[in-house]
């Protein structure tokens, strides 16, 4: 070997040392930073005419399993479909109240039957029609106020809706924009191993939304797809998701009857049966939330608000009424109308003809509403119809099976305190799971030991072809002194 090759060799093994001291201090000071893989230096021998010719840097490798960085993703996704569903389970368990609660729905049923049977017992009392009054206000108010958090949940998911497009939207773009640059980089000779941290952070970010799975691509490019198979970015330029959001959502409204939308993929809406290919992740749990939980609540709030308005709206409880009259219950003081059921439940309310703040005349209560003239003060006939009938366990128009108020209330409670706890658990699962895959991954980050380890190897290394270069100097220092 000449000296010219020796200089070379140990030039090589510098510029390779260099380079690798390079890459552990940018691990050692990343140690700590999000997303960050750690990185290997590959080298390989290098060959000069067929002769050794020291060593060559072949690149930065990113020590990362893609096998996790995948499972972290569905991890990830499914918490997020989780976390949405117990949201709203809490939302609603909270809206119903628990039956040791005061302000619950049952209690507030309980308070009512309770003022009913007080005021037979005294209905000459006015104090006790007061009460009846103010317990079937606090009853129709009570379920006004579930039907308005029903109504609130609902709009909230076709918000979330709208938000997950966005973000969706927004890292799709710069999904694309990181593929470009680490294409030209690589194209160049250069390190891009920032430029695909950047990119895996980016969809690490959206992974909640929907479960994406990566495909490597020609030059450090990659194409993402849904697990349903729908291609979000295989090329230049991602899809585009749009989602048009309503500003209110109305019990009414349905994506059934076309009121309310899916998604759309460059300009063509999907279909029900499409949207499966957007399934898992808190997208697929705010259309569920919006489609079917919500009106699932809804139709057992409506029944129960129909089967009250119907016990007290009965010719035969009231004997002052005649048929299809409200009772004491009302649809925003009007007869309820069997082709308007939905939404009932945000618009049952006490009638104002007994409600002396609003020019009724508290008497009614103990004599019939439709009643031209007040009847004896001993007669608790009326109350005593009243409360058998909102007591009884009978079927009405607006609840086909018979059954109580006090079941049906039960029942609703029952159903949202049991898919909250069953949320809550799946949700607990899944956040455990998350933080396990999680904890694998961060594992195969940087090891601090390991890098000063390399660090001291390194410096051995520069030592020694320094050395060589030195030796390599004195011989030519000798050979100039000769000649």
């Amino acid at each position: 070997m000449s000296i010219s090759a020796a200089l070379s060799n140990a030039i090589s093994g510098l510029t390779a040392v260099s380079r690798g001291a390079e890459v552990v201090s940018s691990n050692l000071a990343n140690a700590l930073t999000p997303g960050y893989a750690a990185r290997e230096l590959q080298l390989s021998s290098r060959t000069l005419i067929g002769n050794g010719g020291g060593v060559k840097v072949e690149g930065v490798l990113r020590l990362v399993p893609a096998e996790i960085v995948a499972d972290n993703r569905i991890a990830n996704s499914r918490f997020g479909y989780s976390d949405t569903l117990n949201s709203l389970h809490v939302t609603m368990e909270s809206a119903f109240g628990t039956a040791n609660q005061d302000d619950s729905l049952t209690s507030i049923i309980t308070a009512f039957d309770s003022a009913l049977i007080f005021a037979a017992a005294a209905p000459e009392n006015d104090v006790r029609l007061q009460g009846v009054v103010d317990a079937a206000k606090d009853l129709s108010n009570k379920i006004n106020s579930i039907a308005m958090e029903l109504q609130k949940a609902r709009t909230i998911s076709e918000k979330s809706i709208e938000n997950d497009v966005n973000r969706l939207n927004s890292a799709l773009g710069e999904v694309a924009r990181l593929n470009r640059l680490v294409t030209i980089a690589q194209a160049k000779g250069q390190d891009a191993s920032s430029l695909i941290d950047a990119r895996q952070s980016t969809l690490d970010s959206i992974s909640d939304i929907i479960p994406i799975k990566e495909i490597p691509r020609s030059g450090g490019a990659i194409s993402l797809f849904t697990q349903g198979g729908a291609t979000l970015l295989d090329g230049s330029e991602p899809i585009k998701v749009t989602f048009t959001a309503h500003v209110v959502v109305t019990p009414q409204m349905s994506a059934a009857a076309g009121q309310l939308g899916f998604l759309s993929i460059d300009g063509v809406s999907l279909t029900e049966s499409q949207m499966v290919m957007f399934k898992g992740g808190s997208l697929e749990a705010n259309f569920l939330t919006r489609d079917r939980l919500i009106p699932e609540y809804q139709s057992g709030l409506d029944k129960l608000a129909s089967d009250l308005y119907h016990r007290l709206a009965d010719p035969s409880v009231d004997l002052s009424l005649q048929s299809g009259d409200p009772g004491l219950f009302a649809d925003r003081q009007a007869a309820f109308d069997p082709q308007n059921t939905l939404g009932f439940s945000s618009r049952i309310s006490i009638s104002i003809i007994v409600d002396e703040t609003q020019g009724g005349h508290l008497w009614k209560v103990r004599t019939g509403l439709q009643a031209s003239a007040p009847g004896p003060v001993s007669d608790s006939s009326l109350l005593n119809r009243i409360q058998s009938a909102f007591s009884s366990t009978s079927s009405t128009p607006g609840n086909g099976q018979a059954q109580s108020i006090f079941k049906s209330a039960s029942d609703l409670l029952s159903a949202a305190a049991t898919n909250r706890v069953r949320a809550e658990t799946g949700r607990q699962h899944d956040s455990t799971y998350r933080d396990t895959v999680k904890a694998s991954l961060l594992s195969h980050g940087v090891d601090r030991d390991k890098e000063m380890a390399q660090l001291l190897q390194l410096e051995k290394n520069y030592a020694a072809n320094a050395k060589v270069i030195q030796a390599i100097g004195a011989m030519l220092d000798e050979i100039l002194r000769i000649s």
